[in-house]
């Protein structure tokens, strides 16, 4: 089998059977648990939506060089760089965009919301204020919505979405668009006669050559994120509960982060930390409703904070009744396309060891389509079992 086809099992086992206890989900319910998910989730949707999972040793290696440390900034329990990360990833899986894109603010910023250029650009994307009000990403006193994770990053989706599709989903030309401009790009494309459906971004020698190096650079990223696992101790480190984090909507009137924070029984050093966008914490007046990114947690909506994720997770099916059953108190869910342990677990608040062990199933178990899943103690029937 090839490291390609290794590598694309070792993802799908991942997504389906994350069977530790740190894989469990603690969906809030009233009770201000923080909704949490494994860290292997996070690593394995980011491979699963690569455009270009292929490496070889020849692939700029100056460039790996230059990003050996990312893979331990995720691993790190106590940097925010893996929950923004998986953020970022979730946003662009949501918009079918290549999960390239979610190294752009490694590139730029090193995940750091704060971080500011003495050349002008600021935030997780490295906005200049310019290019952030033509996309509508809001600044005024106060506020600075290039330091916000969620403005800037619904930004930085809809403009790679739109130029995603300018240059006929080639992941390549639109970072260089997002880099360069898209018109410099399409001007290079004419020069070298080339066209985008067929294009070679190496040939288009009109692009500066930092344009042409930012490639380079997200490419030789992937592919030392998509290496890293052949560390044990790396995917051991990535093993642990990380907040999903979620854009939440502040109720009118609210004037700092740290009383909304106490209010929702959020950590307001954790929120002031992800949102430096809000100048000392101060929640400036605002015609328009200003969200804020934190973890999950139950009890936000009723402190009048609206959960306003950027992109909502498809509605699972509800329970259905095996009628092979003698006992219909017993729940079961027949298994969806697309569905995985994790996913089907979250949904109906169960520890993904319980789901296993109810269904006679193991971590490596696969699930697929049309299996009916015992959600109840009782006895195990997956009904086309685990392999």
């Amino acid at each position: 089998m090839s490291r390609t086809s290794l590598r694309a099992c070792a993802i799908l086992a991942c997504l389906m059977s994350l069977a530790s206890a740190s894989a469990v989900v603690q969906a809030g319910s009233g009770d201000g648990q923080r909704a949490t998910r494994n860290g292997r989730e996070i690593y394995a949707e980011f491979r699963a939506g690569l455009a270009d999972p292929t490496c070889d040793t020849a692939s700029s290696p100056r460039w790996r060089d230059h990003f050996a440390a990312a893979p331990s900034k995720m691993a790190s329990p106590g940097s925010d760089v893996l929950p923004l990360f998986g953020y970022v990833v979730d946003a662009l899986r949501a918009a079918n965009l290549p999960t390239e894109f979610a190294l752009i603010p490694f590139v730029e910023s090193g995940y750091k919301p704060g971080a500011r250029s003495a050349s002008g650009p600021a935030g997780l994307w490295q906005m200049i204020a310019v290019t952030a009000r033509d996309h509508h990403v809001p600044i005024h006193p106060g506020y600075d919505g290039r330091l916000s994770p969620v403005d800037s990053t619904q930004a930085a989706v809809r403009y790679l979405k739109t130029l995603h599709g300018m240059f006929a989903g080639d992941w390549r030309l639109a970072v260089m668009a997002y880099n360069a401009g898209e018109y410099r790009v399409f001007d290079a494309l004419k020069r070298s006669g080339q066209v985008a459906r067929s294009a070679d971004p190496e040939k288009l020698t009109s692009m500066s050559g930092i344009s042409q190096a930012y490639v380079r650079k997200l490419h030789a990223l992937s592919c030392v994120l998509d290496q890293a696992d052949d560390r044990d101790t790396w995917l051991q480190a990535l093993d642990r509960p990380v907040p999903v984090l979620q854009a939440m909507t502040l109720p009118a009137g609210a004037t700092h982060l740290d009383n909304w924070s106490a209010a929702t029984g959020e950590d307001p050093a954790v929120v002031r930390r992800l949102n430096p966008a809000f100048s000392n914490g101060r929640i400036a007046q605002s015609n328009q409703p200003v969200q804020v990114l934190a973890p999950g947690v139950g009890n936000a909506i009723a402190s009048g904070s609206n959960a306003a994720p950027m992109a909502s997770a498809p509605a699972q099916p509800e329970a259905n009744a095996d009628a092979s059953q003698p006992n219909p108190s017993v729940r079961t869910h027949v298994v969806g396309r697309g569905e995985s342990l994790w996913t089907i677990a979250r949904h109906y608040k169960l520890r993904v060891a319980d789901l296993l062990s109810r269904n006679a199933l193991d971590s490596r178990s696969v699930l697929r389509p049309g299996m009916v899943l015992r959600l109840d103690v009782g006895a195990a029937t997956s009904d086309g079992g685990g392999e």
